[in-house]
Formats: structure tokens, C-alpha cells, sequence
């Protein structure tokens, strides 16, 4: 097993990293990194030298390489794969919204509410999680160095418009703005579907 690769960060994209290995005389190799926005974030900009902490899921159709900027958040990430119903997206997304130390302080403090604020996170999970992991979590000091940050409730719609190539630092304050003119009368999907439509037309402009 790779504990962790050394090399150039070659692109960034959400929850997916690029880097670069070896050189032109022995050959280069360019690894492709599932990986949540917060490792995302506290990693060296494109073209800077990074260290990148694996593992490597193995299945029937393939493999998956994920990667973490600390050994702590990684650490986190297998504690979060031991609840019932949490699988590798499933953690990534939820270390994606809160880092590894933040959601250590949420377990320990037992809120459930902003548990159940994470993106793809019901009650139920966020109740197993609590039961399986508050207090156990132990969070190394090489975790992950970046402020918590609020959880978004259109955490969803963002990352769908990060994927299209928007820039993040255009979206989120775009859907800062216009969540607060979504009607409150219409359903959760209603809502995410307005307001992504509306963003699409504000950011083609």
C-alpha cells in the first residue's frame, strides 16, 4: 500500500486532485486523487510540491485512489467508514463540509442539528454517528490546518456548478446572494432547482 506520494500538484478540481510524479528523463506520472474540498483547500497551489497521504480502494470493477493532506483526516475518514451506511463518498462528502477536527468537536459536543446540516446526511446517520464515534475520534496534530467553515444547506447545488468549471470563489458568494431570494414556499428540490437555474444564467453572463 502507498502511505503517500510526493510530487506536483498538476490541477485541482472539486473533490479531485492532480499530481505529478518522476520527470522527463525517467517519465512522468500523473496520479488522479479523489479528495475532500477542505484537504483540497489546505494543499499547495497548482505547479507547488505537495505530499499527499493515500488509500487505495480495491473492487470488482476497479480501483480508487483517494487522497488526504494528513494523516489525521485520513484516519478520520476509516473512523467514518465504520458506521453503518457510510461508504468512501459518503466520508469524503462529509469531510468535504467540515474538517476532520471540527467534526471530532461536533461529536463530542453531541449536536446533532449540525450533523444533520452536512449535505447527504439524514437524521438517522447522523444519529449513528454520534453513537459510533463520540469521543473516539482522535484527531492527530498534523489535521488538516484550514478554519472550520459554515456548512452550506446548497452545498449540492455549488458543487454541481464546480463541476460544470465554474470557479468556486465566483459561486459561493453567487449562491450566498441569490438563496436569499428562493421562494420558502416551494419544496427542497424545488428550491435547489431554482436556484441553480438561476446561477447558470447569472454565470453564462
Amino acid at each position: 500500500m502507498f502511505n503517500s506520494i510526493y510530487g506536483t500538484v498538476s490541477a485541482k478540481k472539486p473533490q479531485m486532485l492532480m499530481l505529478e510524479t518522476g520527470s522527463e528523463e525517467t517519465g512522468i506520472v500523473e496520479w488522479c486523487f479523489s479528495i475532500s474540498d477542505s484537504s483540497l483547500d489546505s494543499l499547495p497551489h497548482v505547479g507547488e510540491k505537495a505530499r499527499v497521504y493515500t488509500w487505495l480502494q480495491h473492487k470488482e470493477d476497479g480501483m480508487n485512489l483517494y487522497g488526504f493532506a494528513s494523516e489525521g483526516e485520513r484516519d478520520t475518514f476509516f473512523d467514518l467508514m465504520k458506521v453503518e451506511g457510510v461508504g468512501p463518498k459518503a466520508a469524503l462528502k462529509i469531510l468535504s463540509n467540515i474538517t476532520a477536527s471540527g467534526l471530532a468537536s461536533v461529536l463530542d459536543e453531541g449536536d446533532l442539528a449540525r450533523l444533520e446540516k452536512i449535505p447527504g446526511i439524514g437524521k438517522k446517520t447522523a444519529q449513528k454517528m454520534l453513537l459510533a464515534l463520540k469521543g473516539k475520534l482522535s484527531i492527530q496534530e498534523d489535521t488538516v490546518r484550514v478554519p472550520v467553515k459554515a456548512l452550506s444547506p446548497w452545498q449540492d447545488v455549488m458543487t454541481a456548478l464546480c463541476s460544470m468549471g465554474y470557479d468556486k470563489r465566483d459561486v459561493e458568494p453567487l449562491i450566498a446572494r441569490l438563496s436569499a431570494e428562493i421562494d420558502t414556499n416551494l419544496s427542497r428540490k424545488e428550491q435547489e432547482d431554482a436556484l441553480f437555474r438561476r446561477a447558470i444564467v447569472e454565470l453564462a453572463n
